[in-house]
């Protein structure tokens, strides 16, 4: 039997405010009210249902009598005119359609297969353009869903019908150039011309053609987003400047900058070498004290986000908590960051360009999916941040990070020849096929419908209990290796786990969510949720029972052999067999040019209209960049598992900005970890190698301004990227990951992990957009005891104001700029020589107790680190002294972006000690704390250029995202 549960809310209808809200936006009117009257959730149940057993379930499960009203009907029957519906696509994951088969069973109800849905009621005379908007573009995400008009009609919930075995082969051999390229593109295999010729001539070798099978896991293996070809490969570099022209060759980029910084660092350390594992395992992995290391990984989840932002981001932030589970022998995830990048939330909308969602539909859909999940896996989500730019208009970027601890003596993992391969998890279907290859390439104004399938939907309490066995398993030693079914699936999990032993895989025994899967299906889906194990068979049965006690699947899917090869089945039909040194050391170098070439110099644009500094100051606070992004937090659990210290939010009533996070991993211990970032995509605008040196020291600084010790800082690269075929794209990447290699060297942080996102351009008939030169640089800190840490907000009248740190006229990419519509300038660069002294000094001052509050400088400079600074502990300022360069004007002194720098709050008797600790740094007094609720800052002449009240600063800066 079909039954149809309909229900509506009984007072507010905040989804139909919020479909009219988006309607409206995108429409620039009113009318949102008279195309959506009304809404209702529902779910469609079948199984050996009557009536009364419908009303039950709705009575102990489905409704709330107190705000919603039901409606039970046979699914056919009439549901009223002008009614739409929308269902997820088959085959989506739905993880509430799951919650409730199981919570029926609960009590004692017989569910066979449930569907969700949401219902729209609109008017007879509603426009037919206005009918196709709403639906488009609000209501429905053709990636992943359908929307029915009418009545609903179905025999049954049912997904797929049985599959029937017939082996692939794909005809590869004498294909022409021309056939190759088109068979790697209709088949979005994201494989290059040169590739597709080395996978011909191997099989012409073998004197056979690959399986449809073996040709897919080529392709997961070479794609761009697991084996970071470009970023390995070799790059002629031509650098252009005043002085001349100079070339330099690197035969693998990576290892010559970023991983040979941490090579550098760790030679100079010697016995002191506090890494544990780097760039070797799904995380890096540092010591912590004399229990536990600590692990910190930051993922991309960009293009599944850009067409499905709730799914996209949610699947995420879950495969960065199993990259974290997935290292060692298994970390315990203690706490997450995210770092979004969106194009403005105002953005017109009649000016989006095909296929592209509107950004504050993004930004909500983004924001969304990484609440649910980390809070329903009960991981605080501590840090992060926001940066808005019309460039990531169909490119948004999606950073999700997670920081765990693994017990030592774990770090370490080996599979066994003749271990079983375990699969433990969510089940396996068509979601997030083509995941890995999708992205790799550039989207398009069709990537909307036709790469639907690489869109996942997470199921963030089935990983919680996937979480719960695998840390349960790895204390019992029940397995030797763990990792996850990330990009790719099990092609990429199996494939990398037996790369240096060989495989047999039997995939018929994958458990599936519905029949009709193919056996390439099972092998390259990239369903979430899932883990693989290698398990020696005597520990299989007590691993087996462990699962089920916690109401996870595991199965035995087949045995790691010392064959060298990797060897697939179904049902006992040979499907693939690949030599393992092929699938991962067989791909062809990519071989590019690239160039870069210096800008000429041009000083600030002052024919742009004059602004006075207070209007700046306001109209910065304003910047959606700067502004509060408390809207976002608030929906953020940050305090569960009950470890956090310094909260993203602080001050005397918790809604200032911190510069970073300080969680507590080992309750009872008071070391802790502080996690920090520095991003900033305008000054790479005028020189990569600036901007990558301004963020890594942004990120080294929030770590240290609360307390995080400078020489225990280890730091993860994220790039994101255009199109890197383009020689002047990719020599912006080469002279970035250049500053990477510089500046980490100079600083001693040492990188341990990191991710490249590339081709992250949108293409359409008219139209190209291509992200700004985006590096996310993350940083890790140990703190040696909590206790010690401060926070920015201002503490108490009557205490001196310190700026630590050179002001100089460093205006270029700043939001001063920004606001005041001017071009040019200097962008900050750090000073290498004297940076990592200061960072001591203000370390040395707030283990010491010598600090009573403390901000680092960055967007807005000076005036906006002050302004924060006051209204987020209600305690007013005066700055009487603005220290900088000579010759620096009043505006750069103010505004300067200038890195390395932070604004002190001490009391009067401690100048004393804090000279001491400075001496020879860049120090000086420039204020003091009032009682007065008001900021005041002079300029040289003595006359006060800033006077504006505590609580006008603060409306400026939490108006804009106050939604």
């Amino acid at each position: 039997m079909l039954w149809e549960v309909e229900i509506r809310p009984t007072g507010r209808d905040g989804e139909r405010e919020r479909a009219c809200d988006e309607f409206d936006l995108l429409t620039h009117s009113a009318r949102g009210a008279d195309v959506v009257v009304g809404s209702a959730r529902g779910f469609l149940l079948e199984g050996p249902l009557d009536g009364a057993d419908v009303a039950r379930l709705c009575t102990a499960l489905l409704v709330d009598p107190l705000v919603e009203t039901v409606a039970v009907r046979e699914v056919g029957m009439a549901a009223g005119s002008h009614v739409h519906t929308v269902l997820l696509k088959p085959g989506v994951m739905d993880p509430v359609s799951e919650s409730v088969k199981k919570a029926a069973a609960d009590v004692g109800a017989q569910v066979d297969e449930v569907r969700t849905f949401r219902r729209y009621f609109g008017k007879a005379d509603t426009p037919a353009a206005d009918h196709e908007l709403m639906f488009r573009k609000v209501l429905a995400n053709d990636a992943i869903e359908q929307v029915v008009a009418g009545s609903l009609h179905a025999d049954h919930l049912a997904l797929g019908r049985p599959y029937e075995f017939q082996r692939m082969t794909v005809p590869i051999r004498d294909l022409s150039e021309t056939a190759l390229l088109t068979l790697s593109k209709d088949g979005q295999l994201a494989l290059t011309l040169d590739e597709m010729l080395t996978i011909q001539a191997h099989f012409r070798k073998q004197d056979r053609d690959p399986t449809d099978v073996e040709l897919e896991t080529i392709a997961q293996t070479w794609s761009e987003h697991c084996s970071h070809k470009t970023l390995k490969g070799a790059i002629e570099y031509t650098e252009v400047t005043a002085k001349g022209r100079q070339t330099r060759r690197y035969k693998n980029l990576l290892k010559e900058t970023v991983f040979g910084a941490t090579q550098t660092i760790r030679q100079t350390l010697g016995a002191d070498d506090w890494c544990v594992s780097v760039f070797a395992d799904n995380a890096g992995v540092v010591k912590f004290d004399d229990k536990f290391h600590i692990c910190f990984k930051v993922e991309t989840h960009n293009r599944p986000s850009a067409i499905e932002p709730y799914g996209g981001s949610n699947t995420g932030i879950g495969g960065v908590i199993r990259d974290i589970l997935g290292t060692g022998l298994a970390a315990k995830p203690v706490c997450n960051t995210d770092i979004f990048c969106f194009a403005r939330p105002d953005y017109p909308a009649d000016q989006l360009p095909p296929g592209v969602l509107h950004p504050r539909r993004v930004a909500h859909g983004v924001v969304a999916g990484v609440r649910d999940y980390g809070n329903r896996m009960g991981i605080p989500t501590v840090n992060g941040a926001i940066v808005f730019d019309d460039r990531y208009l169909a490119n948004p970027l999606v950073f999700c990070g997670t920081v765990g601890l693994l017990p030592i003596g774990l770090e370490n993992k080996k599979v066994g020849a003749g271990d079983l391969i375990v699969a433990l998890g969510g089940r396996t279907g068509r979601d997030g096929i083509h995941g890995a290859t999708f992205s790799s390439e550039g989207l398009t104004d069709a990537s909307e419908k036709v790469s639907g399938g690489a869109v996942q939907i997470g199921n963030a309490i089935a990983e919680k209990k996937v979480l719960d066995v695998i840390l349960q398993a790895r204390d019992r030693g029940l397995y030797t290796a763990v990792t996850d079914c990330g990009a790719g699936g099990f092609s990429s999990a199996v494939g990398e786990m037996a790369a240096d032993l060989g495989a047999h895989v039997a995939l018929e025994k994958a458990p599936l969510k519905y029949d009709g899967l193919s056996y390439t299906d099972i092998w390259i889906s990239e369903s979430q949720e899932r883990m693989v194990l290698s398990v020696p068979s005597a520990s299989w049965p007590e691993l087996r029972a462990l699962a089920k006690s916690e109401g996870v699947e595991a199965a035995v899917l087949g045995t790691f052999e010392e064959t060298s090869r990797l060897k697939l089945s179904y049902h006992g039909q040979p499907i693939a067999d690949l030599d393992m040194h092929f699938l991962h050391d067989g791909r062809p170098d990519i071989s590019r040019v690239a160039e870069w070439h210096a800008p000429s110099v041009e000083p600030t644009n002052t024919k742009a209209p004059a602004i006075n500094p207070q209007d700046a100051l306001l109209k910065i606070l304003g910047a959606y960049s700067v502004c509060s992004k408390e809207w976002v937090i608030r929906q953020y659990d940050h305090e569960v598992q009950g470890g956090s210290v310094v909260k993203p939010l602080v001050g005397v009533v918790n809604d200032g900005p911190s510069d970073a996070a300080v969680v507590m991993p080992v309750l009872g211990s008071w070391v802790g970890a502080a996690i920090g970032n520095g991003i900033n995509p305008r000054y790479a605008d005028l020189d990569p190698y600036a901007g990558a040196a301004a963020a890594i020291d942004e990120a080294v600084r929030n770590v240290v301004a609360v307390g995080g010790d400078p020489r225990r800082t280890a730091i993860l690269d994220n790039f994101c990227w255009g199109n890197v075929t383009d020689p002047q794209m990719l020599g912006a990447l080469v002279r970035t990951a250049e500053a990477c290699r510089d500046v980490a060297v100079a600083y001693g942080t040492p990188f341990i992990s990191g991710k490249d996102s590339l081709n992250n351009e949108y293409k359409s008939p008219t139209q190209r957009i291509a992200i700004p030169h985006t590096l996310l640089i993350s940083a890790l800190a140990r703190v040696p005891d909590v206790r010690q840490c401060v926070t920015m907000d201002l503490k108490e009248s009557g205490n001196d104001l310190y700026l630590v740190g050179t002001t100089k006229d460093e205006l270029g990419g700043s939001h001063l700029n920004l606001v005041a519509g001017r071009l040019g300038g200097m962008p900050p660069t750090p000073d290498v020589s004297i940076a990592p002294q200061v960072f001591a000094a203000v370390h040395r001052a707030i283990a010491g107790g010598l600090v009573r509050a403390c901000h680092d400088l960055s967007e807005g400079g000076l005036a906006v680190a002050a302004a924060e600074m006051a209204f987020a502990g209600g305690v007013g300022a005066d700055i009487k002294a603005l220290p900088g360069v000579d010759g620096l004007s009043d505006e750069a002194r103010l505004f300067s972006e200038s890195t390395t720098r932070f604004l002190i709050e001490a009391k009067p008797g401690s100048a004393a000690q804090l000279a001491k600790e400075f001496a020879g740094l860049p120090f000086t007094k420039i204020g003091a704390t009032t009682t007065e609720p008001r900021l005041r800052i002079a300029g040289a002449s003595g006359e006060w250029l800033i006077w504006v009240k505590l609580a006008d600063l603060k409306e400026a800066w939490q108006k804009p995202l106050r939604w």
